[in-house]
């Protein structure tokens, strides 16, 4: 672990405990080298899924690029990384007893999750994995969704 101060890999640690929520290993460290201190959070990765993308590719779950792409459609609305971590972590939970999923029902999934917290985060996600090339694929998904 580097040191947040020096970026120094020589830390110690002082104390370790479990996270309020028990999901998570709170340490706390101090570096060797300036003896600043610090706080880590370790999560276990429980998860093995895999996901089936186009042309049946398979690849790991990676929860960075969904994070990635839902703080992109997200980007200067009033969600906090918190809602979104939860929310991820929500998703996650639902697809835990599946050991393969297609990214299309990650998509479709995280497209109704942004539709209860954010219009427009979801409207922005949409429009990526629909791949809108005007204004017109925006109006015509917004009437859609409007009717359904």
């Amino acid at each position: 672990m580097y040191c947040i101060n020096c970026w120094s890999d020589s830390t110690k640690v002082i104390d370790s405990r479990a996270s309020e929520d028990g999901k998570s290993i709170r340490r706390r460290r101090e570096c060797e080298n300036c003896h600043n201190r610090f706080t880590t959070f370790e999560k276990m990765e429980i998860m093995t899924l895999i996901v089936v993308k186009s042309w049946n590719r398979k690849q790991r779950y990676n929860r960075g690029k969904l994070e990635d792409s839902i703080l992109i459609a997200a980007n200067k609305r009033n969600l906090s990384v918190y809602i979104i971590n939860d929310m991820i972590r929500q998703l996650e939970f639902k697809w835990s007893n599946k050991n393969e999923i297609t990214s299309k029902e990650i998509w479709k999934d995280v497209l109704a999750a942004l539709f209860v917290l954010d219009d427009v985060a979801y409207v922005r996600y949409a429009s990526v994995h629909l791949k809108f090339d005007s204004a017109k694929d925006f109006v015509e998904f917004i009437n859609k969704e409007r009717k359904g």
